[in-house]
């Protein structure tokens, strides 16, 4: 009996250590930490991005006109406390304030015309970063009565065209096409700039008031123009002539840029604006009667009604990268041909183009 008992026994326990054996291996292996010290690895700690500050005041200059109009949703964003950073906007009407500003660091990013973005790396020894181009073509050739279709119309005609870029932009175009540009009392050229007012807002009411009947504006004024007369015509538009004679895209007019220190010290922040101002980008091309009205709002142009026909033909982008350095070095390259001065003497180095970091 003693015997039949004790192997009652043993095939109990065998059954017990056949089921754990079992159910040993059934269990998933689990990773060995002796030590207990990895950590959890719900996040790659590695790649984790550095929060944004939303308590640093991120200084911030656009300048009146097209170059602005691009930030005015990120304006109103933050007007009516929906920013993600603490910005001090300020609208300004000169652009050599600007870049004052940059220089003496009291202002962490602007909007700028391309070449005076340019000029200012070259004064201060590459201080200031392109962070995107937000603004390509935004010059036309106006016409009242002269019947121009094409640049060998404009033989011996004079032109009116403000200083500095879009004369520089204008000569290049006639060139290209085989005109021979000269000053007011040259006898030799083919066609005459006239850089005779002082300001682009002289030369847009004298187109207007029919004084001049040939001018290169830039938008908004040929709206305010065109509304003002309806006699004058858009002749040409320079940015599809451009893009004839020069590699697509690069007659890029207009940028924001930051201080290099800023963006060293900030880059989280930095990254935190791009994103913003993308999306202030698209909603005014999207929303352009909404964005307009925010235009106005924020003291970039005064009547939303003329920025809302405006806009959409001001070619406003958001460019980066490589793209970005593509068009502004082949922009560059080709004004330092015209006037090398307009870019501050020479070409910015590759710092001037801000990598995202």
């Amino acid at each position: 009996m003693k015997r039949k008992n004790v192997f009652v026994r043993m095939i109990a326990l065998l059954l017990v250590l056949a089921t754990a054996a079992m159910l040993f291996a059934c269990t998933p292996e689990q990773p060995q930490d002796p030590d207990n010290s990895n950590p959890p690895d719900d996040t790659d700690n590695e790649n984790e991005q550095p929060s944004v500050d939303t308590s640093l005041q991120v200084n911030v200059t656009v300048l009146s006109g097209t170059t602005g109009f691009s930030m005015a949703p990120l304006m109103q964003s933050h007007a009516e406390g929906k920013a993600t950073l603490n910005y001090n906007f300020k609208v300004e009407a000169d652009a050599t304030n600007v870049n004052a500003a940059l220089i003496n660091g009291t202002v962490d990013i602007a909007a700028l015309p391309t070449n005076a973005a340019s000029v200012v790396y070259n004064k201060t020894g590459g201080a200031i970063q392109i962070l995107t181009i937000n603004t390509q073509g935004v010059l036309y050739l106006l016409d009242n009565g002269n019947n121009i279709t094409s640049f060998e119309d404009l033989k011996g005609k004079t032109v009116a065209a403000p200083a500095q870029n879009p004369t520089f932009i204008f000569q290049y175009l006639c060139e290209k096409n085989g005109l021979k540009v000269g000053k007011v009392g040259d006898t030799d050229a083919d066609v005459i700039i006239d850089n005779g007012f002082t300001s682009p807002a002289e030369l847009q009411s004298n187109v207007a008031a029919g004084n001049v009947t040939l001018a290169v504006l830039p938008e908004p004024m040929v709206t305010i123009t065109k509304s003002a007369n309806a006699d004058v015509k858009v002749a040409m538009d320079l940015t599809a002539e451009w893009n004839k004679v020069s590699p697509e895209n690069s007659l890029v007019q207009g940028c924001i840029v930051v201080r290099k220190e800023f963006a060293e010290q900030h880059p989280a922040e930095v990254a935190a604006f791009l994103k913003e101002y993308e999306a202030s980008v698209n909603f005014l091309m999207s929303n352009v009667s909404e964005a307009a009205e925010m235009v106005a709002a924020q003291g970039i142009f005064a009547k939303a009604a003329v920025a809302a026909k405006a806009i959409p033909n001001c070619n406003i982008c958001y460019m980066t990268g490589e793209e970005m350095k593509n068009a502004m070095t082949s922009f560059l390259t080709i004004m330092m041909g015209v006037q090398p001065n307009s870019i501050g003497g020479k070409l910015p180095g590759d710092d001037f183009y801000y990598v995202v970091k």
